[in-house]
């Protein structure tokens, strides 16, 4: 097959645009795989991971999640303390700003504002969240897995479009493995009562679920706990079937952001025959443009 340039015209769909990108080379052609290898794994019905690490959610990329679990793309939902933070920032209305990376960080700290690169978010959002978790927080007691909490937290966020709120509604599984490394933590640890999170039981659940005897599939992006976490998970199973990784980061250095699928076959958590593509893009590009995609053809 030969290289193809897209022909690009008025009123092109991001589908068309992304499977044009699959017959050009580098990391559009694998954002084109990516694609495809997403779109078998959906309509093959398979049981799909997101693994969601990095400044994800105060970039944006909020309502993708919460479309990807309302359409059925995905089956469970793992990720950091800082993401679930962010994510009841902005189902409280307080949001975050388009800032700068140019700017004087000691003069931020004066005005109470907190920076992400080029995003701002004022103490008050901290507060607000504090308010909302200690009132949550203080009702409960027992013992409660990570998810287990978190659909308890989604089903007092009135915001219809927080993914939280949907995956307490649709029973979708958001494992935190990094929660008590969040700011969410530190309002456990400050507010509880008789309350424990068993981040085993999150261990248990996970195996559960790969085990399932379906087709078994992920998205990674990024990489750190919530990668680990999930694919650590299949070395008690099969293997994953299916698996699209987007990371910026590259496998020299030996860190896990940017480990290989290749070498995760290694270690048995791909099958051999698994279809894998490493997308090497920033995922606020990619991600959106892979729901695009699924949105169109699915």
């Amino acid at each position: 097959m030969r290289v193809v340039s897209p022909e690009i015209h008025e009123g092109i769909k991001v589908s068309e645009l992304v499977e044009m990108l699959g017959k050009t080379a580098f990391n559009a052609r694998r954002l084109g795989e990516a694609a495809k290898i997403c779109e078998e794994m959906v309509k093959n019905d398979s049981f799909v991971f997101l693994t969601l690490a990095g400044a994800m959610i105060p970039a944006g990329m909020r309502k993708i999640v919460a479309g990807m679990m309302q359409n059925g793309f995905i089956g469970s939902l793992v990720t950091t303390g800082a993401n679930v933070v962010h994510e009841i920032v902005e189902s409280l209305g307080v949001g975050h700003e388009i800032g700068s990376c140019y700017v004087d960080d000691t003069a931020l700290a004066e005005e109470n504002v907190n920076r992400i690169y080029d995003v701002f978010i004022s103490q008050e959002a901290f507060e607000k969240v504090e308010e909302f978790l200690s009132g949550v927080i203080s009702e409960f007691e027992g013992v409660y897995a990570s998810y287990e909490f978190l659909w308890e937290v989604g089903k007092r966020i009135e915001d219809e479009s927080s993914f939280l709120r949907i995956a307490a509604e649709k029973e979708i599984p958001v494992f935190c493995p990094t929660l008590h490394d969040s700011i969410a933590g530190l309002h456990v640890m400050i507010y509880r009562k008789n309350l424990q999170i068993d981040f085993f039981r999150d261990v248990s659940k996970m195996i559960d679920l790969c085990f399932q005897k379906r087709k078994m599939g992920v998205i990674v992006v990024g990489g750190g706990v919530p990668k680990n976490f999930t694919l650590q998970a299949m070395l008690l199973a099969e293997g994953f079937d299916y698996a699209v990784q987007i990371t910026t980061d590259s496998p020299q250095w030996g860190g896990l952001s940017g480990a290989t699928l290749e070498e995760a076959k290694s270690w048995c958590k791909l099958k051999p025959d698994a279809k894998a593509v490493t997308v090497y893009c920033d995922a606020t590009i990619a991600l959106p443009l892979l729901y695009a995609y699924l949105l169109d053809r699915l």
